[in-house]
């Protein structure tokens, strides 16, 4: 069960050295504390973010196939050269030399910074960039800024500015 809610206490109980965590909930998880009441849970509590909206997402791809058609290549490509250039969900890692294959099927979108050396091991350092499906909705907003202005540097038609506005307001405030 997930909910979204907020921590309002934690106490100690100094007889018995365990802690007691207090959050409020929506009503909507009210019928399923009863049934986890005295059960032992795997518990994991963070920060809410909203999370772009799957309209979002279909936008995107509308977005990425008339780049793709305008300069004659696939979606995924244009899908990941779009992600190195608009993208700041990425990080870095250091594998070793025989990893780097694997990695990068696992990351497709991954940038080789070149070789690095820790604690006397040999390494290479690279740069993986998550897909647009981990985005929140302000990084999918980025990102679909990026995609329109791509569009646009290629004379490609997309929605009207006062649309997109709309449209990204209502990603932000969840209504989408």
């Amino acid at each position: 069960m997930d909910f979204r809610g907020e921590l309002v206490a934690a106490a100690k109980d100094w007889g018995t050295g365990k802690w007691t965590v207090t959050f409020t909930c929506e009503e909507s998880a009210l019928p399923y504390l009863d049934e986890l009441k005295g059960k032992d849970l795997a518990i994991t509590a963070k920060k809410y973010r909203n999370r772009r909206s799957l309209d979002s997402n279909a936008y995107a791809w509308v977005l990425i196939q008339k780049i793709a058609e305008a300069i004659h290549s696939d979606k995924q490509t244009v899908y990941l050269d779009m992600l190195k250039q608009y993208s700041r969900a990425f990080e870095h890692i250091i594998v070793r030399p025989e990893a780097v294959e694997a990695v990068t099927r696992v990351y497709a979108t991954t940038i080789d910074l070149g070789e690095v050396t820790v604690d006397g091991v040999p390494g290479r350092q690279l740069q993986i960039y998550f897909g647009s499906s981990t985005f929140d909705t302000k990084e999918m907003s980025v990102f679909i800024d990026g995609l329109v202005e791509t569009c646009k540097e290629l004379g490609l038609e997309t929605l009207p500015p006062d649309e997109l506005e709309r449209m990204k307001s209502a990603w932000n405030n969840g209504k989408i």
